[in-house]
């Protein structure tokens, strides 16, 4: 089983965290090609996780 190490919250469920798309803002010419993420305990927000998704259209 895994808790939150925030607020030992039970983190079982899809439902039980948040998918928090970050800003992948490269700059200059080219837009960045991916998406990052992280991912944050619905109950107290403290994030448990993090990474990158594929390309972004």
């Amino acid at each position: 089983m895994v808790h939150c190490p925030e607020c030992e919250s039970d983190l079982v469920d899809e439902s039980d965290v948040e998918f928090v798309e970050m800003d992948a803002a490269a700059g200059g010419l080219f837009a960045a090609s991916k998406r990052f993420y992280v991912v944050a305990c619905a109950e107290c927000g403290a994030a448990v996780g993090g990474g990158v998704a594929g390309a972004k259209a």
